[in-house]
């Protein structure tokens, strides 16, 4: 009787234990599913009964806007994650050292991260330094023992420095040792940056993502502006590989029907994925569902007819092929035409409607392309030729990118209606679809030409274009999307306003101006704004720029006609003339600089002039200028500074375009205005913040 009670203890003892296993594994169904702009799926989770284990849980920092996903215990920031290749993008610091023109070393910061289970992925990241005095080192290790690697960084002068090249002349990288769970990168210099100083007063050092840094000359300068970098991190399940793990199926991750189980790249562990054909999360109970290949991807010219995990493809009655549009297709059985001729018989009614539908599709197709080509599809194709840097998207990719155009989607009428979009290429990439305006003849050749050289710019304060659609009845551009405010949000807000210090704003401002004048004179081609206005300048949570929103005007005015403007922003010589020229930039920034200045929007009843920029004109020529400052400014020791840039936004906004300064020369005033104020201020945080804009105009004077 003892034994036969131990035997049926340890059996009951084993279901319970095997039971809290099992049950472990399945999410409460009421656990949140995101936190911010993260998607959380299990295995992962925002508390203990949502995440498989504590290795896997996620704290949701409720205190930004909007909520940030850390990894427990919450000091790793989550990018996002990938469920089926068992991978993470975090984001991590930048190690630096900075010396002043004693050679003493003036600040520095570090670059560490210590994980309890994920590893630091060897292929995917890169360890790299940028400095022309620099060496630098990262130390790792595993379960086992320390490793390390390193590299040197060196160069004299600025014109021996190559873009996009890490050899070790301003840049040097080398790969990550493999299964390191942690990190410390220390970085040093030879000569205290003493040789290099006028270009490259600091030496910066970090762990990247393989595809999150391309060097630029600008890096030996302004680097520190960039609070961090992504890496990428190697998660799995478990400490056994999938042969061991299916052994005790009661604690096996892979729980779905019609998912495989891949060993983990760093040896330890294992994750899952569902079967091809199949979508979902592998580690639910019926989590990998059959994908319908006849809706998402169209693949047969004939009839469709779905399977689970695949399809087929067939031709109707009288007619033959594989019925693949990659295949043979379908095509008419002569010998079943003329039993049908013969015979007196009608084609049947399905063979009717399919070749009807087959005849509409061959319309639409050809519609399609000679929209293309009336677009400028073929001039597109010439000029990239050599060197392809916009991508050509379909009308077919542009519908499914904003789901047949949803007006759910749509995030701006103002001067072009945009949509938010995903790409259908397999990313998930979430992009800006911005419908232009239709083509005349005379505009082809130049609108072509500005999208092309748009597309080469890579500035840092402009948002990138990465296509175009030509086959629709107006061009479709594609630009990257930025999940940000604009300046006219913060502005406009009470709230956020307050946030906006006076020295915030002089940083938009210098970025913004340094944008533009690159785009008028440093890039290959002139290219005018046209359409500035605050809902045209983004900003993210450290209030950078990203400028939104152009017309892509010419120089030439071969595009007079493209933006017509918001009224307050217009410069009234356009108004007049209906031409752009770099000036109508200078005046819609006069705009820009007077919202900054006062917190007033551009129109308003209440005054005489109606609009903002004469209301301003008029107080300032009047000596009243603390009149209309923002009240929610902070003017102490400041008003000195003030008038002087409230100066330069009266010359900005003159009526005539003679007596407005050029871009270049507002990014001068604005640094002058910087650095007199910096000169005179002993608080260190203040001088901190000046340097940073200071290195912002100077960035983007250059860049």
């Amino acid at each position: 009787m003892i034994s036969q009670a131990i035997t049926y203890l340890t059996i009951t003892v084993f279901f319970i234990l095997s039971t809290k296993t099992n049950s472990a594994q399945i999410p409460n169904p009421t656990c949140p599913t995101t936190c911010g702009n993260l998607t959380v799926h299990f295995p992962f989770g925002t508390s203990s009964n949502c995440s498989l284990d504590d290795s896997f849980l996620i704290t949701c920092d409720q205190n930004y806007s909007p909520p940030k996903p850390f990894l427990n215990p919450g000091t790793v920031e989550i990018l996002d994650i990938s469920l089926h290749d068992g991978q993470i993008r975090i984001a991590s610091s930048i190690a630096s050292d900075c010396y002043d023109d004693s050679g003493q070393q003036i600040n520095g910061t570090i670059s560490e991260l210590t994980l309890s289970k994920f590893t630091i992925s060897s292929s995917r990241n890169k360890f790299a330094a940028v400095g022309c005095d620099t060496y630098a080192l990262v130390e790792g290790s595993n379960d086992w023992n320390q490793m390390s690697a390193g590299c040197v960084s060196w160069c004299d002068s600025i014109e021996n420095v190559a873009n996009k090249t890490c050899s070790g002349i301003g840049c040097c990288q080398t790969s990550i040792p493999k299964g390191v769970k942690d990190y410390l990168v220390d970085i040093r210099s030879f000569r205290n940056h003493s040789r290099v100083r006028g270009f490259n007063p600091c030496g910066y050092a970090f762990v990247v993502e393989n595809e999150g840094f391309e060097f630029s000359s600008m890096d030996l300068k302004d680097l520190g502006n960039r609070k961090s970098v992504p890496v990428v991190l190697d998660w799995s399940v478990g400490n056994v590989t999938c042969e061991e793990g299916r052994r005790n199926i009661s604690s096996f991750a892979c729980r779905a029907n019609h998912s495989e189980c891949s060993d983990s790249s760093s040896g330890i562990g294992y994750y899952c994925r569902c079967l091809e054909g199949f979508e979902g999360n592998p580690y639910l109970d019926d989590g990998c569902q059959d994908i319908n290949e006849c809706e998402k991807m169209d693949p047969c010219e004939g009839i469709c007819t779905n399977l689970e995990g695949s399809y087929s493809c067939s031709c109707p009655n009288g007619f033959e092929g594989d019925g693949k549009k990659d295949g043979d297709g379908c095509h008419a059985k002569s010998h079943t035409t003329l039993f049908y001729i013969a015979s007196g018989f009608m084609v049947p009614a399905i063979g009717s409607s399919w070749i009807f539908w087959r005849r509409k599709q061959k319309k639409v197709v050809k519609l399609r392309q000679n929209l293309f080509y009336r677009n400028g599809g073929k001039l597109l194709q010439d000029m990239q030729s050599r060197q392809k840097t916009l991508q050509v998207f379909t009308a077919e990719d542009m519908k499914m990118a904003t789901n047949s155009y949803d007006e759910t989607k749509v995030l701006s009428r103002q001067q072009h209606l945009t949509y938010k979009g995903i790409l259908p290429d397999g990313t998930n990439r979430i992009v800006t679809v911005e419908k232009y305006n239709e083509l005349d003849d005379t505009d082809i050749e130049a609108f072509i030409t500005k999208i092309v050289i748009f597309s080469q710019i890579n500035h840092r304060n402009m948002v990138k274009l990465l296509g175009c659609c030509l086959e629709t009845q107006v061009p479709l551009l594609v630009y990257e999307y930025i999940t940000v405010k604009t300046l006219y949000d913060y502005i406009h807000d009470d709230v956020l306003a307050r946030s906006l210090s006076w020295d915030i704003r002089l940083k938009i401002a210098a970025e913004t101006a340094g944008a533009l004048a690159y785009v008028h004179s440093a890039a290959s081609v002139p290219i005018i704004h046209g359409c500035l206005t605050s809902s045209s300048i983004l900003l993210n949570h450290d209030y950078n720029v990203k400028l939104c929103d152009f017309a892509l005007n010419c120089t030439d005015n071969s595009l007079t006609t493209r933006c017509t403007g918001v009224l307050g922003y217009l410069d009234p010589e356009y108004m007049d003339s209906g031409r752009h020229t770099p000036k109508t930039d200078v005046y819609s920034f006069g705009v820009v600089l007077t919202e900054l200045l006062t917190g007033e929007k551009v129109m308003s009843s209440e005054w005489p002039e109606k609009y903002l920029a004469q209301h301003f004109v008029t107080l300032i020529r009047g000596g009243n200028l603390v009149r209309i400052l923002d009240r929610r400014l902070d003017t102490n020791g400041k008003i000195e500074q003030l008038t002087e840039v409230a100066k330069l936004a009266e010359r900005c906004l003159s009526v005539s375009s003679l007596y407005r300064p050029t871009m270049k020369e507002v990014v001068i005033a604005l640094e002058n205005a910087i650095s007199r104020n910096s000169s005179s201020t002993t608080v260190c945080t203040n001088s901190s913040q000046q340097t940073t804009t200071r290195r912002a105009v100077r960035r983007n004077m250059s860049l």
